[in-house]
């Protein structure tokens, strides 16, 4: 019920907007909206973006078209970079409808319907963007970012070089290459790219964001010209495996690094392979460089370290060289230990799953009997696997789909956009995720759900504090579907054809 470790491509963006969200509220309010504009742009220029912020909110408010619409960009780019979504999602729908055939506030809207989650609106907007002005570089970075996501990754590439080559100073275009790079496994130019990054910050080595560039480079760099996440055998191969219940956790047996069967959960709401410390300590997986996680619970923001398995085996599936979260160090009162994890998304693997048979099918491309389904969804990988979900009949959200969790969730700050229900109470609950007790946590009836054609209506929903994992995935998570959804269908995760495929099982 909890968004697990975050991958090194995803951990960057989002240490900046951690780094950076508290604002720095000292400007002069008497100070001309021209000033607090160049004020901003140069607060935005040296990496300072809660100033700038502060400064582009202020100089938008001028009735001068030549201030105010720099400012409201202004305003835009700043709030993505402290996470500030709802604002940068109201500033772009304005300046949308003041600009509407502009290719850069197009891609700006872009940018802004990424950071709420709504990858399709994000992705309509980028490609007119691009339709309008081939030479726009924000358009191909975000074209880049959609296709990564639906799993085109040699087309997301082009797109990126394209950025880079539109935009050679924009740092985060070359940091877009370097993730766009690892995600196809060519980890010495991803490194590469990511170094190019670190010279484009403003303050280079001394940047905050060039700490975590740097360990993202040694843990890359680490894997020399070994291939990572290198599947033994014939492409084609499909692998069937047992696996049991356990607190409604489907768990299945592994070795690491060809030692004892250890259990595994099964977990596609986690970006890496993950271990505690002491299975680490125990298979002979050392730590590489440092991490940063999030997910719910009262530490938000969690160190970890990366590692790297050399053997990782399930039954006859065997996989090499495979990036590794270590839980080090571990959290103190969780009510039962944490656990190793896999998810086979991060292997490269699609992944079917019959509760019914307690099976699961792991394989490039899935067999013929997993594709028909009763309803059908788009599988955006950004990051972690999520589908668009619908909260209360018209809030378009994006959810985490994680067979590692139990229940329906919905965000605190979705929660916040329902009416208030007379008669409907709030009742607390005790939840630990992956980052501890969520004293914010409760329990909310009433609530109407819907994922295409299935529908929830007044349904009891677990609300949770997500904003730690939003900020660190860089898009606003809606909430998270667990066993108690997944449970009822024949489930199938296909990459290769980014769909989310659900069979109703027959009673």
């Amino acid at each position: 019920m909890a968004v697990r470790a975050r991958s090194l491509s995803a951990l960057l963006s989002a240490i900046v907007a951690l780094g950076l969200v508290s604002a720095l509220r000292g400007s002069a309010q008497s100070d001309t909206p021209d000033l607090q504009l160049q004020r901003g742009q140069t607060r935005y220029a040296e990496g300072r973006f809660g100033e700038a912020l502060t400064a582009f909110v202020q100089a938008a408010r001028a009735d001068v078209a030549a201030i105010k619409g720099p400012a409201q960009i202004g305003v835009l780019q700043a709030a993505l970079r402290v996470a500030e979504f709802d604002l940068a999602r109201s500033t772009a729908v304005a300046l949308l409808r003041e600009r509407p055939l502009d290719p850069l506030i197009l891609s700006l809207y872009g940018d802004a319907m990424w950071s709420a989650g709504l990858f399709e609106e994000a992705s309509q907007a980028y490609a007119n963007a691009a339709a309008l002005n081939p030479d726009e570089a924000r358009a191909h970075n975000g074209l880049a970012r959609i296709l990564s996501a639906k799993i085109r990754y040699l087309e997301a590439l082009d797109h990126a070089l394209t950025a880079v080559r539109l935009a050679p100073h924009e740092a985060d275009f070359s940091f877009t290459l370097g993730t766009t790079y690892q995600r196809i496994g060519r980890y010495r130019e991803a490194s590469d790219a990511i170094e190019r990054f670190i010279t484009l910050l403003p303050k280079g080595e001394n940047d905050d964001r060039a700490l975590f560039a740097r360990s993202t480079i040694k843990a890359l760099r680490a894997y020399g010209t070994a291939m990572p996440n290198n599947i033994a055998g014939s492409p084609d191969t499909v692998y069937v495996l047992p696996f049991r219940l356990s607190n409604d956790k489907i768990v299945v047996g592994g070795r690491i690094n060809r030692g004892d069967e250890i259990e595994f959960v099964v977990d596609t709401g986690a970006e890496l392979t993950t271990l505690s410390r002491r299975g680490a300590e125990r298979h002979g997986v050392p730590p590489v460089t440092f991490t940063v996680s999030a997910g719910v619970g009262e530490v938000g923001l969690r160190g970890l370290q990366i590692g790297r398995i050399d053997t990782l085996q399930f039954g006859p599936l065997r996989v090499q060289n495979v990036p590794c979260i270590i839980k080090t160090p571990g959290l103190l009162g969780l009510p039962t230990a944490e656990r190793e994890s896999v998810s086979p998304l991060a292997l490269g693997l699609s992944m079917a799953v019959d509760y019914k048979k307690r099976t699961i099918t792991l394989a490039r491309h899935l067999p013929a009997d997993t594709v028909r389904a009763d309803e059908t969804m788009t599988l955006w990988m950004t990051r972690l696997a999520t589908v668009r979900g619908l909260v209360g009949d018209q809030h378009a959200r994006s959810f985490v789909v994680d067979t590692g969790g139990q229940v329906i969730s919905i965000s605190t700050d979705a929660a916040r956009e329902l009416p208030t229900m007379p008669g409907v109470s709030r009742i607390a609950l005790k939840v630990y995720g992956a980052s501890g007790w969520d004293r914010d946590a409760y329990l909310l009836a009433g609530v109407n759900l819907a994922f295409n054609d299935i529908r929830f209506n007044m349904t009891s929903v677990v609300v949770l504090n997500l904003r730690a994992p939003s900020v660190l995935l860089g898009y606003e998570l809606g909430g998270i579907v667990g066993h108690q959804f997944l449970s009822k269908y024949h489930v199938s995760f296909d990459l290769e054809k980014a769909e989310l495929r659900l069979r109703k099982i027959a009673s």
